[in-house]
């Protein structure tokens, strides 16, 4: 049996609740800190993309599994807070995810085999600001943070925000998990982007685990609490209510793109997989914790909701397990057949201008590539 190390609560403070307009048992309320009018809100497409979006996750795990990824990041149990998030963007917007919002991703409209190539070994990833505005992903836990800041700020010097134009107007909204903020890119994205006031959003999905640090060993309070020490608002909802995140983030971006400066929203939910499909989350967690927050299901909660409102028929849900598996499919075929990359793209996408030395180096490497022994052959 694996040995868990025990550590405090991973919930770490009961004084600040986590503001909810969703119960887990789907009943609906209101609240004024998170006004939200319902009839703007497109209940059956957030449960779609929801559903969508764990499928997603699903077949990555078992491409990986078999030996078809490398590795992948899992975002299950934390769909509600990435979803909610993404359909308070509007599409002007910007978003600078971490290497686990394939919700956000799914919901900016990404081919979801493209998300694939980064773990597959096809793809370096790169820099397209045109790409759905949504930056690829980004390993280099908080530095997603510095680009977001940086792209805000050029945001604010074009004049693109408080023009009361909102074709023009325009924000960013930068995720990072609850370990992000243990690091110092983070806090300097923090401290720029208040001096500044930039137009900028952080969205800290808190799932309790940085790996196998609890949340409670990084922080005696609540994240939300900390934006106060840098100048400006935070905000703490429960990440597996999808209204409270949809509310919440679309108030923080209308504030941004009229010129009102960051916020920072915690989403309280859960990481339920392990932190990647290497890491072995027995070995930190006790299986009382998972299996808790794993009742609490993000989908089934909404599911609830729309079934007792009537929001949708019998036909929906078998409409979306076509929609599933036509999904899944496409996965399993893309996946395989993602082309492998030309031996010079990683010289011919580092400068704008490729310099006379890295040409010379990239001649060097397609010589010694095409002398290199191929799979199978020998020397």
């Amino acid at each position: 049996m694996a040995h868990v190390v025990q550590h405090p609560p991973s919930e770490t403070s009961q004084a600040d609740p986590p503001l909810q307009l969703l119960d887990p048992s789907g009943n609906l309320s209101t609240d004024t800190r998170l006004p939200l009018d319902t009839a703007t809100v497109d209940l059956p497409a957030l449960y779609r993309d929801m559903v969508l979006a764990r499928r997603l996750d699903t077949e990555a795990i078992a491409l990986q599994r078999q030996g078809e990824l490398g590795l992948w990041p899992s975002l299950r149990g934390q769909e509600a807070a990435q979803v909610g998030a993404a359909h308070a963007l509007r599409s002007q917007d910007m978003v600078f995810p971490t290497y686990r919002e394939h919700g956000v991703a799914w919901c900016r409209g990404l081919d979801p085999v493209s998300l694939l190539g980064l773990f597959r070994g096809t793809t370096l990833g790169g820099w397209d600001p045109y790409a759905h505005y949504f930056n690829l992903y980004t390993l280099v836990i908080g530095a997603q943070t510095l680009h977001a800041v940086g792209y805000a700020m050029g945001l604010y010097r074009d004049g693109s925000t408080g023009s009361d134009d909102p074709a023009r107007d325009t924000a960013v909204l930068a995720f990072l998990g609850d370990g992000a903020l243990s690091e110092g890119e983070t806090n300097e994205a923090f401290v720029w982007a208040a001096a500044q006031n930039l137009p900028v959003v952080f969205f800290c999905q808190n799932n309790q685990w940085a790996i196998s640090a609890p949340y409670s060993v990084q922080s005696r309070i609540p994240a939300a609490r900390r934006a106060a020490g840098y100048g400006f608002p935070g905000i703490r909802v429960d990440g597996n209510d999808v209204l409270a995140c949809l509310a919440a983030t679309r108030q923080a971006l209308h504030q941004a793109r009229s010129g009102g400066g960051p916020t920072l929203i915690e989403a309280v939910t859960y990481r339920i997989n392990a932190h990647t499909t290497a890491d072995d989350a027995g070995r930190y967690r006790a299986a009382e914790e998972t299996e808790d927050w794993t009742a609490r299901d993000p989908l089934e909660r909404l599911r609830t909701h729309l079934r007792s409102v009537g929001a949708v028929t019998d036909e929906y849900f078998t409409d979306l397990e076509r929609r599933e598996q036509d999904l899944a499919e496409r996965l399993r075929s893309g996946c395989r057949g993602l082309a492998e990359p030309d031996a010079s793209a990683p010289f011919e996408h580092t400068y704008a201008r490729m310099p006379a030395d890295l040409r010379q180096q990239l001649r060097e490497h397609l010589e010694f590539v095409s002398t290199a022994p191929q799979d199978g052959e020998r020397k």
